[in-house]
């Protein structure tokens, strides 16, 4: 049998001989159906607050897996970007130290054909030097034979056909140093 403030309040003994007192047992009841009413209702307020907490801990606890979900993207997404960042850095380096290696190949390329010109023009330039001295040697044997002919042509008369001679030979001499 379940108790009730109205049940208690209403309960009735059986009389005997010798029994308690009606007004005692009375006030008794009354006292305890009070108390008892007074513990209904506030087992009635906490069950109704329990209930509302409960409620509230279920939209906590949802609002906890939303965060932890949202979390764990927010980790993968900042540990995929700090990744993608490494990639793009190792990538930009590789990219850069190709570059690098590229520009380093065509400077000596050039280098090496500046030297290549270098080389040339020492070598014109010796092949030049070498002719202008012979050219100038020569042109001073020429001189002196020129000059030793008039000598000798005014000592000696010569044959016309002996100064012919002499001019094909300097023709001769120019030609092969050109």
């Amino acid at each position: 049998m379940k108790f009730t403030p109205f049940n208690i309040r209403n309960q009735e003994f059986n009389k005997s001989v010798r029994g308690y007192d009606k007004e005692e047992v009375r006030a008794f009841l009354e006292k305890l159906s009070d108390d008892f009413e007074r513990l209904i209702t506030e087992n009635d307020k906490l069950s109704r607050e329990l209930s509302d907490l409960q409620e509230q801990i279920k939209e906590y606890k949802k609002i906890e897996k939303s965060l932890q979900h949202t979390l764990l993207n927010a980790q993968e997404s900042s540990s995929k970007s700090m990744e993608s960042a490494k990639k793009q850095t190792a990538l930009m380096l590789k990219e850069a130290e190709l570059k690098a290696s590229q520009i380093i190949e065509k400077a000596k390329e050039n280098a090496s054909g500046i030297r290549d010109s270098v080389l040339v023009l020492r070598e014109e330039k010796k092949l030049l030097v070498a002719r202008l001295k012979a050219m100038v040697n020569s042109q001073a044997s020429l001189l002196d034979m020129n000059v030793k002919s008039i000598e000798t042509k005014d000592e000696i008369k010569t044959s016309p056909v002996e100064e012919e001679k002499d001019d094909i030979n300097i023709d001769d001499i120019l030609e092969k140093l050109l």
